[in-house]
């Protein structure tokens, strides 16, 4: 497995990156990548079958200024920024039949995350369907996209992250894990006691990379921007 540690200009190229490196291993073009992450801004982004109306306070995020996009994965709406390590792992079902079974795969890879980060917090643990936690406060979201040989897998680390604006522009959900008790997001998240870079060397070692690499598909990027990550009928799409 490869390592790309890039974070492009804008999070709809980055969205689109991830995306494009999931079409490229499907297609022969590529193969297992662990990517690395880090918005430099605020944004606020929907898993693929959020509603906006619901998830978002969209009057807040256009006074701030706090764009908000769809990424392709499931799962829950999150903001992103400074101080979230987001991490992708483009992972080959062969590599272990696990992977195959979507609640097998999250046990699969939030277990190797955990064995990454022990020591850093007391208990810490997977929770609900794809989050990490520690001591019953989350510092970890997952989500995934399918494809028939490979998935694409999402992860965030907090670490530094400004918890009390998440309140700001994202609605508490409808939908809650258990362990969650109906806690609003500042009482419900934490910060790991860590920098994005020792989060990076501990997974980089975590996942065997063997390598790391500069190369990306730029030209599937951008037509992925144009066409879709940057346009209001994908954002705006439920």
């Amino acid at each position: 497995m490869h390592c790309l540690d890039l974070t492009l200009p804008t999070p709809a190229e980055n969205l689109a990156l991830d995306e494009a490196l999931l079409l490229a291993a499907e297609a022969g073009q590529g193969g297992e990548v662990l990517r690395f992450w880090e918005q430099q801004q605020l944004a606020v982004v929907l898993g693929a079958g959020c509603k906006l109306s619901e998830d978002v306070d969209e009057v807040r995020c256009q006074a701030d200024g706090v764009p908000i996009l769809r990424r392709a994965s499931g799962g829950g709406t999150v903001l992103l920024g400074p101080g979230c390590l987001c991490f992708t792992l483009m992972l080959a079902y062969d590599r272990s039949p696990l992977l195959r079974e979507v609640p097998f795969s999250y046990v699969y890879i939030l277990e190797r995350v955990c064995a990454a980060l022990h020591g850093l917090l007391p208990g810490i643990a997977p929770a609900g369907t794809s989050d990490l936690m520690s001591e019953g406060r989350k510092f970890s979201g997952n989500a995934q996209q399918r494809k028939r040989d490979f998935l694409l897998h999402h992860g965030t680390l907090l670490y530094d992250f400004p918890l009390e604006r998440i309140g700001d522009y994202v609605c508490l959900p409808a939908r809650q894990p258990k362990y969650r008790a109906g806690r609003s997001h500042l009482d419900f998240v934490c910060n790991l006691p860590a920098t994005g870079e020792d989060l990076k060397h501990r997974l980089r070692a975590a996942w065997a990379i063997s390598a790391e690499t500069t190369a990306w598909p730029a030209d599937a990027v951008r037509e992925l921007v144009e066409t879709k990550y940057a346009t209001a009928d994908w954002t705006r799409r439920r």
